[in-house]
């Protein structure tokens, strides 16, 4: 039996190459210095897979940015805005995905949404209607080769035809349907190039084929292969599926003329009922993904064999492999220094992954498994108690009533209340949450943890800096204020710190998009608010100003998807009891006298189900109710705003109205004010506040860009009904930047006022 890898984290085991790239942005290491880091980090993840024995090790899963992006590069999909920069082919590429403003131009960066049910962003590549799709670059060639002259073959990876296409925007008039015969030719040369390389297999990413497809997409998809396929030579051909079950095309697939075919075990419910009912081609090769590419739990060898077994049934050839990419897991669990071993032997990251494949062959491959002593020790961990449980928690849960999910008086008798308590003017300002995490903030963290000086110092720091912040944002202008989060290191981390029942990692980075990182925590057990977290701050920098200081806090769904769950306790229960945790912290902020609450949501749509079908019962009849728990009990006087950004909201408006936020702020900018239409048609009743610039670019739009957009705005959203604000928070941009785009958005403002 043999293992294979859909991809591996490209950040580097210490965030390598964020660091490298910004470096690069900043002019402080040359093309040439970054292209050997990149080489260095590549030869390391190729050797580290190797070591682990692994059959199927990928190549072109590195990028400097996004796949997505690089797939644009390689099949000429450039846009005419950024090749009108005459920029070189690395500049270029980065303008794409964050914009470029210099002497040369002024452009803003290609869109960016969430992969799937992930929080890893992409870029969305723009296909205008005179784009010729055809293989132009070199990438995947470059580093397979790199690979093979270090003695590793490496199985090329690349975003499927129809993935690409089905992902892709149109900008102009013609659909996917009209490049189906460029893109057939586009990766019939690919393979072409990889037959006279020598690659034995290559693998085409369609997790697309998870999504609700009807007849046009099955058949755009086997036209697609069949063209495809008929080129392919003496190279087999792997299409991988991931983040789900393919129930709509399968039948169609098992029958076009893959060599093998990879197929989700961990989320796709569906995957072996499909196999059992229509089976499939001894052929064929399966690629069964059984190790969880999305969660840092250790895999349960017993049920996995169990599986093994049942699929050898239906299956001539079985290949062990992770169920999507390694890029949403940590790196390594060997710089978790501080965690005990205690907590640390439930864990698997990335390379740890790498042995679980490993040892599952090895036990697959013996004549008495169950005497294989990694056997022996993985069952014992599993048949182990794991003390995780709080009463008092269950009981809450137990406890709860319909009414602490309704808050009273109903929307638009609070929004009556409000704008009389309020007396905001016309078109109200305000910020997401965060101002820059200078290196001075990072430090002051940074020097506390390491024990390097006292509370008192460092609290003392952080007031110093939310007092610059009030000031700043005072002089600025800006109607509604925040204390700016420099105490915080992250929106979901820094509550996963301050409540019981998370696990806070060292170095357990994750890609989020780009060069930015997350860590996400561990939920370990029932979670529940010890005491205050953010009050202090948020009543300081109240009493700094007479204007209202919003207190910045992240909501229950978003805490818990970006955060590792619990697999023992549904992702409702789990939900639930932050949600209580966030209400405690709610009511103490009102208590002290702060107005306006915001409860983010950043990541609401990012676990619901790929599948409409499956949306209720699933995930949106928890994830809200979740949401009204934490502000049900507040004054009509006391003002929610929440926050999204990066997702496609307009098919789940309804459901973020009934959220009953008074104020929700949306990211807008790069999805091309796409929701506003949305919002009208649906007779949204909630205040919005759609971003009206990109805080992910470091350009810096100007006064009238910004009044333009928010004209358009006012054409389909009520002026009493609209905030202005940036598109997400401002922690990842320089001062630089944030001030001359905040001022021009005031300035823009003020000029519309005039003329309402």
């Amino acid at each position: 039996m043999k293992t294979s890898v859909i991809g591996y984290p490209r950040i580097g085991e210490l965030r390598e190459l964020k660091f490298a790239t910004e470096k690069y942005f900043k002019g402080d290491i040359t093309q040439k210095d970054l292209k050997n880091i990149t080489c260095d980090l590549r030869k390391k993840h190729w050797k580290i897979q190797s070591n682990n024995k692994i059959d199927f090790i990928p190549s072109n899963d590195f990028s400097l940015y996004d796949n997505f992006l690089d797939t644009a590069v390689l099949l000429n999909v450039i846009p005419k805005v950024y090749k009108q920069l005459q920029l070189n082919p690395l500049d270029e590429y980065f303008a794409m995905a964050r914009g470029y403003q210099g002497e040369k131009g002024d452009v803003k960066a290609l869109a960016m949404k969430k992969w799937f049910n992930t929080n890893y962003h992409y870029i969305v590549p723009k296909i205008e209607d005179d784009t010729k799709i055809s293989l132009v670059g070199t990438k995947p060639f470059d580093e397979y080769l790199e690979a093979s002259n270090l003695g590793i073959s490496t199985k090329p990876v690349i975003i499927g035809a129809f993935t690409f296409l089905k992902l892709s925007k149109f900008t102009g008039k013609k659909t996917a349907k009209d490049f189906i015969s460029d893109i057939i030719k586009a990766y019939s040369d690919i393979i072409k190039k990889f037959n006279e390389l020598g690659a034995k297999w290559i693998q085409f990413d369609e997790p697309a084929l998870v999504l609700d497809l009807n007849k046009e997409d099955i058949n755009m998809f086997n036209k697609i292969y069949e063209g495809i396929l008929s080129n392919k030579n003496n190279i087999k051909v792997l299409l991988q599926t991931y983040f789900g079950d393919i129930r709509d095309c399968y039948a169609k697939t098992i029958e076009l003329d893959f060599d093998g075919i990879g197929l989700d075990f961990i989320e796709g419910k569906k995957t072996l009922e499909l196999i059992k009912t229509l089976g499939f081609p001894k052929d064929k090769v399966l690629f069964a993904g059984i190790i969880n590419g999305k969660n840092i739990w250790k895999n349960n060898y017993n049920k996995t064999l169990s599986l093994i077994k049942e699929l050898k049934k239906y299956c001539k050839e079985v290949v062990l492999s992770t169920s999507c990419s390694l890029l949403h897991v940590p790196y390594t669990l060997k710089n978790e220094e501080k965690l005990d071993e205690k907590y640390k032997k439930y864990f698997s990251f990335a390379e740890e992954k790498l042995r679980e494949l490993y040892e599952l062959k090895k036990i697959l491959s013996s004549n008495n498994e169950k005497d294989i002593s990694e056997f022996i020790k993985n069952k014992k961990i599993f048949e182990e108690p794991r003390d995780c449980s709080n009463y008092d928690v269950k009981f809450k849960i137990e406890s709860l009533i319909e009414d602490d999910f309704n808050r009273y008086p109903n929307f638009n008798e609070r929004e009556k209340i409000q704008k009389h308590e309020f007396k905001f003017p016309i078109l109200p300002t305000t910020t997401i949450g965060s101002f820059p995490q200078t290196e001075e903030v990072k430090k002051n963290r940074s020097n506390y943890k390491k024990g390097n000086i006292s509370l008192e110092k460092y609290k003392e720091f952080n007031k110093k800096q939310i007092s610059e912040c009030i000031n700043l944002q005072e002089k600025i202008g800006i109607d509604v204020l925040v204390h700016g989060e420099f105490e915080r290191n992250d929106m979901v981390e820094y509550f996963g710190e301050n409540l019981e029942g998370f696990i806070i990692t060292e170095k357990a980075w994750v890609q989020s998009y780009g060069t930015r990182c997350v860590k996400p925590p561990i939920i370990w057990g029932d979670v529940y608010r010890l005491r205050p977290i953010t009050v202090d701050y948020s009543v300081y920098a109240q009493s700094l100003t007479k204007k209202y200081v919003k207190g910045m806090l992240t909501g229950p769904v978003t805490i818990l998807n970006w955060s590792f769950p619990r697999e023992d306790i549904s992702l409702k229960e789990s939900a639930f009891q932050i949600a209580l945790a966030i209400r405690e912290e709610v009511l103490d902020l009102e208590s002290n006298g702060i107005k306006i609450i915001q409860i983010d949501e950043a990541a609401l749509r990012e676990k619901l189900p790929l599948r409409k079908k499956d949306w209720n019962s699933e995930y949106l009849d928890w994830a809200i109710p979740a949401f009204r728990l934490t502000h049900s009990g507040v004054k009509p006087t006391t003002q929610i705003h929440t926050h999204m950004c990066y997702s496609e909201f307009s098919d789940i408006i309804k459901y973020i109205d009934e959220m009953d936020a008074d104020v929700i702020t949306f990211e807008a900018s790069r999805s091309d004010l796409t929701i506003i239409d949305t919002l009208k048609e649906n007779g949204f009743k909630t205040e919005v506040g759609p971003g009206v610039y990109d805080i992910h670019s470091p350009r810096i739009p100007s006064a009238s860009e910004i009044k333009e957009i928010i004209l358009e705005i006012l054409k389909k959203i009520p002026k009493e009904k609209l905030w202005i604000n940036p598109d997400c928070g401002l922690k990842t941009r320089e001062y630089k930047e944030v001030v001359p785009s905040l001022e021009n958005l005031v300035s823009a403002v003020k000029e519309i006022r005039r003329s309402l």
